[in-house]
């Protein structure tokens, strides 16, 4: 898949879950959450992207090391889009939210990206 459908999958799975799980705590406004869930997408997709497309696992030709390398990929941008969230979203963001939020906002977008590829 290229890269710009890929960043817009991304875009069209997560920014509504994201908009939803952070208005629903109620302290913030939803063209804020909307914001947040597009700002953490924009500093982490590239990344993994890169990552993944020309990272060490990718020239061993090995699956095993790719979807090793893209489970902690995977990982890592969650806890990254969970900690970005309160400074982006507001201070009332409290207790478990954001790492609930960008796990599963995460975890739709890995799936919605394995179906359209056709990888599962």
């Amino acid at each position: 898949m290229p890269y710009p459908m890929a960043l817009a999958l991304t875009l069209l799975v997560e920014v509504p879950l994201y908009t939803a799980a952070l208005t629903r705590a109620g302290s913030v406004r939803p063209a804020r959450a909307a914001a947040a869930a597009v700002l953490v997408n924009l500093a982490t997709h590239p990344l993994l992207w890169w990552f993944l497309g020309h990272g060490a696992a990718r020239s061993t030709g090995s699956a095993a090391a790719y979807w090793t390398a893209f489970g902690l990929g995977e990982a890592a941008v969650c806890a990254v889009e969970a900690a970005l969230l309160r400074p982006l979203a507001g201070t009332g963001l409290r207790g478990p939210l954001p790492w609930a939020a960008s796990g599963t906002a995460n975890a739709a977008s890995v799936l919605a990206g394995l179906l359209a590829s056709g990888r599962w």
